[in-house]
């Protein structure tokens, strides 16, 4: 019995490594066929992991909508993607939301909510990261009353993920 445990386990794990490595290597795929300047392709190799709920992928397709490399510029398409990225943890999606909702691309413009998804986004990010992220919470803090500054962080601090 024991066995037969351990070989289904060993079984389900080889199961799931190739997911996992399939879509580490669309991710990778898409960034060298970025590099390249070959937009189309990184667009392609990125929406089917996109349309199953990989947030990285969503995010780097948001960005590629957002701004028109390899597709027509559509900055709701961005936008919902960004947002379905956000949801789902991913610190680049949410500092892209955040912007979008900065500059009313593609959703309406909420110093409010670009502040809580900045905020989320420099909480969440690799240490490399959270410094860029913190100074662009802080500029749209800049433009924000203090009263907006306490909204957008209970906001952050009540988020879990899942939530748009």
């Amino acid at each position: 019995m024991r066995r037969l445990a351990l070989a289904l386990t060993a079984a389900s794990l080889m199961l799931i490594a190739p997911a996992s490595q399939a879509r580490a290597d669309s991710i990778s795929s898409a960034r060298a066929a970025y590099a390249r300047g070959d937009f189309v392709r990184a667009v392609r190799v990125l929406t089917p992991p996109a349309l199953r709920g990989d947030a990285r992928a969503q995010a780097m397709l948001g960005f590629m909508y957002e701004n028109g490399f390899g597709t027509p510029q559509a900055y709701e398409v961005a936008s919902d993607l960004y947002c379905q990225a956000a949801a789902s943890g991913n610190p680049f999606g949410q500092a892209m939301l955040g912007l979008m909702y900065d500059k009313g691309h593609g959703v309406p413009q909420d110093v409010v909510l670009a502040y809580k998804w900045l905020n989320l986004a420099a909480g969440h990010a690799a240490p490399a990261q959270r410094s860029y992220f913190l100074r662009l919470r802080n500029a749209v803090a800049s433009k924000m009353s203090t009263g907006q500054i306490a909204t957008g962080q209970a906001l952050a601090l009540d988020w879990r993920p899942g939530q748009p």
